[in-house]
Order: C-alpha cells, then structure tokens, then sequence
C-alpha cells in the first residue's frame, strides 16, 4: 500500500469517532463511497484539479489557507508528542492528516495558476482580506514550554481560536471567489472546523 493511502486510511479511522464526521475536507462529505470500499478520504486530493477560472480572491484565499494550515500543522505536531488526554492526542493526528492533504491540494492549485504557494506577510496586502491569520509565532512557539500539566488547555485555547480564524476566512472566498472548486472547498473548511470546534469545546469542558 503506498504511504499516501495508508496515511488517509489511517487518518480516515481516527476521524470519525472524534470530529463528527466533518473533517474530510479534501471531498464533500457527501459523496457515497463504494460499498465495501475505503472513504473518499484515501483519494490522492492533490490530483483535484481545480481549473482555469480564478479570480485575485481564489488566489488570495488560498495563500492565506496555506499560511494559516502550516500553523495548524506545527501545532498538531507538538499536540501529537505532548498532550496527555488520549483523546485530544488522536484528534490532533487526525487533523493533522487531513491538513497535510488540504495543504497540498492548495500548492497544486496555486502551482497550477502560476501563483505563488506562499503569502506576502505585509499587512497592507492582506488589508481587504481581514489580514493573515492572526495566530502569533511566538504563541505557537509557547505550546512546546508550557508546563506539561497545562499542556491540552493551552493548546485547546489557541487552537479554538486558530479554526475559528479559518471559519472566518472561508467567508471571503464565498463571497468574492470565482472558482467553484476553491468555493466549494471553503464551504467544508466552514463545516469541518465547526465540526472540530464542537468537539474541542467538549474536550474543554470534560
């Protein structure tokens, strides 16, 4: 089995019990799979392609996307090493996988429009667009020094506020987005990282 599908089946089992069934962003998670068949969430998403009609939006949208999904993805990693509750241990690893694959369909699009796959950092570029995602490197940073009793609600606290940042940039691509592969994917970033705030909310509150 290549490592890619191995690492979505596996991702695929972790997400279910813990995110509602919402995570699996990559597709909609409406669409059937074939009985007796893996998810859709094996599917390679960097194969998705997501045409030639874009506007500054989709692009913009996309670049700050890839901004803010490196962030979740160093957080997640520290999140996978430190967290003492078991189960906010396998939510990360899940969010994790599915990140990483919703990473690199959004290098693949941008790649594919000739357009950068990173976002200029200065604020005055990001104005119109609420600026980029507002989760600092220092706070990420923090997660890695914190005391490991404090650990899972530091993470919690930061990483709730870091999907919710996502949830709110979804909202200018649905908007003022043209391409309908980019609209349609930050319709399920909006569900599925509702879906992860309702179950880190639980976490939260035991």
């Amino acid at each position: 089995m290549a490592p890619a599908v191995k690492r979505r089946l596996i991702a695929a089992a972790l997400l279910a019990p813990f995110l509602l069934g919402a995570c699996g962003t990559a597709r909609d998670a409406a669409d059937p799979a074939p009985t007796g068949k893996a998810t859709v969430a094996t599917e390679a998403v960097a194969e998705i392609k997501a045409g030639d009609d874009f506007n500054d939006t989709d692009v913009m949208f996309l670049q700050m996307m890839a901004f803010h999904q490196k962030q979740g993805l160093e957080m997640t990693t520290t999140a996978v090493k430190r967290a003492k509750n078991p189960e906010l241990k396998v939510m990360a690893q899940a969010i994790q996988a599915t990140e990483k694959d919703e990473l690199a369909m959004i290098q693949s699009w941008l790649s594919d429009w000739g357009k950068s796959t990173v976002a200029d950092e200065a604020p005055s570029l990001h104005a119109d667009h609420g600026g980029l995602p507002g989760t600092g490197a220092a706070e990420i940073k923090a997660l890695t020094t914190v005391k490991a009793s404090s650990f899972d609600t530091a993470f919690l606290n930061l990483f709730l506020a870091h999907q919710h940042q996502a949830m709110e940039m979804t909202k200018i691509e649905k908007t003022g987005g043209k391409n309908e592969e980019t609209k349609k994917y930050a319709e399920r970033v909006q569900q599925s990282r509702q879906g992860e705030i309702q179950q880190m909310l639980k976490l939260m509150n035991g």
